[in-house]
């Protein structure tokens, strides 16, 4: 598929209007994202799902919805019952887990899911409109807000987000000769639509960045040219959320590493990927509009920033653990029990096994980093279910 031909316009004049004729790459990539017309994210093509450039864990069936149901309800018992209790999910895609959630708690925890108060913030418009279709059965229960509404200080309960981190925008810096440097967006004329060029860091913070996440880049096992990302934006955005939350949890999962791992010598390259019709590539500058970009998480990073802001994190595990500490297992052995000899049944049986399995796949998204921190909690309820370690099945 071609660029969208709007925003490229509208980047291009982006650049040519800068003092320096450029961007940074967090601006690039803020454009190419979250435009409120163009962006990958913000168009009304909805680009999530089989149908899309990649699936979540929510397109694996209903179990990934139903087991956070079992960690929500055990998260409301450990602030007490409050009422209202809220539930803030953050990105919530087309609607399946909240839908999922609901489904789970409606029918197991009617008490939990009577004090149950679920917002969702999400950027886009067009996925607004796509969750407010699919979760019509709960538009009693449902509300949309943003981040910048809620007041700070009145949320007792849990912020969630699944895949929100890896999309939000970063600075590219590169390890130099002359120190650490910033990749810039530029345009040529002719040429390609979009070049990179190196200069000096945008700003303090980057430098400030790696000291912050225990990372030196100017140590000699580093080779020249090492290029990485800076997640200022995962910083502000958790930074944020504490502010948010009065008593409760922070529950986030995605793909990352703890910085030792992120910023080791041989990721020379970075991690950002691009994810097109279910292929990846790690070229930002094709299909401009119609590819989605991704960098993985520096889980230090965001552990740091939440305790410098009053968060602590309780806990952090791998998704196939978490899953399965919550009951994943247990389906399994329920699906491996069926002895029924209707076909249809023993087929359903089977795409279900595979999809719990996908969940677990340690070479898939069972390797994804689920990260709980706490705020205002006594030692107990601290002891959370998904973080215990899971029986063997």
């Amino acid at each position: 598929m071609p660029h969208n031909p709007e925003l490229v316009h509208i980047l291009q004049e982006a650049i040519r209007q800068s003092p320096e004729h450029r961007l940074t790459f967090a601006e690039f990539m803020h454009e190419v994202l979250y435009h409120p017309l163009h962006g990958y994210y913000t168009s009304q093509e909805t680009p999530l799902g089989p149908q899309g450039d990649f699936v979540t864990s929510s397109h694996l069936g209903h179990d990934f919805g139903a087991l956070l149901a079992v960690q929500f309800e055990e998260m409301w018992h450990r602030l007490e019952r409050p009422n209202p209790f809220y539930l803030v999910e953050m990105g919530a895609g087309q609607g399946l887990v909240a839908a999922d959630v609901l489904t789970h708690l409606d029918k197991h925890y009617p008490e939990c899911f009577s004090a149950l108060v679920d917002q969702i913030v999400e950027k886009s418009e067009a996925l607004q409109e796509t969750q407010r279709d699919y979760l019509k059965p709960w538009q009693d229960r449902v509300t949309w807000t943003t981040l910048e509404a809620i007041a700070d200080g009145s949320v007792t309960g849990c912020f969630f987000s699944n895949e929100l981190v890896d999309a939000l925008p970063v600075h590219l810096v590169q390890h130099t000769e002359a120190g650490l440097q910033e990749i810039y967006v530029t345009t040529e004329n002719p040429g390609p639509l979009f070049a990179e060029t190196i200069g000096p860091l945008s700003s303090q913070a980057l430098t400030e960045y790696f000291a912050f996440s225990g990372v030196d880049l100017s140590r000699p096992e580093y080779p020249s040219e090492y290029r990485t990302e800076v997640h200022l934006a995962a910083l502000d955005w958790i930074k944020t959320v504490a502010a948010k939350l009065h008593r409760g949890y922070v529950l986030t999962i995605d793909y990352g590493y703890p910085a030792d791992r992120y910023y080791g010598r041989a990721r020379s390259q970075g991690t950002l990927q691009c994810y097109y019709q279910h292929a990846h590539h790690n070229d930002p500058y094709q299909h401009v509009g119609h590819q989605d970009i991704t960098v993985h998480v520096n889980f230090t990073g965001l552990e740091h920033q939440g305790e410098r802001w009053g968060l602590k994190t309780i806990g952090s595990t791998q998704q196939a653990m978490f899953l399965m500490a919550l009951g994943l297992g247990d389906r399994l052995n329920a699906l491996a029990a069926i002895q029924e000899t209707d076909t249809a049944t023993l087929n359903l049986a089977i795409q279900r096994r595979d999809k719990l399995h996908q969940l677990i796949n340690p070479m898939g998204v069972g390797n994804f980093i689920v990260l709980i921190q706490a705020k205002n909690l006594d030692p107990q309820g601290e002891a959370l279910k998904g973080l215990a370690i899971p029986p063997l099945i």
